[in-house]
């Protein structure tokens, strides 16, 4: 699996919101994944974003920087079958 492609995974999956820490959510545009093992059918990646906060107005409030590992096992294609935090912001 490329790096283009995880980056897809994350930025349409709910699974960054394992890491976030003000109930807010991910920033597409500031995601980062860094894969740092390959085994065969998994990968251990570190992600990195900026959660974004709003307040009640529906303004944005705050941008808060967050982190992770997640352990992601492959299916037989090579895409996602499931991904998991094991270190973060939040974990």
């Amino acid at each position: 699996m490329d790096n283009e492609s995880l980056l897809n995974y994350f930025t349409y999956s709910a699974d960054l919101t394992a890491i976030c820490t003000q109930n807010g959510w991910p920033d597409p545009e500031s995601l980062r994944v860094e894969v740092l093992d390959r085994r065969l059918g998994e990968l251990l990646c570190a992600v990195a974003f900026d959660e974004v906060i709003m307040e009640g107005s529906g303004c944005c409030a705050a941008r808060v920087g967050c982190w992770g590992k997640y352990r992601i096992e492959l299916d037989g294609s090579g895409n996602v079958a499931r991904a998991e935090a094991v270190a973060g912001t939040r974990t």
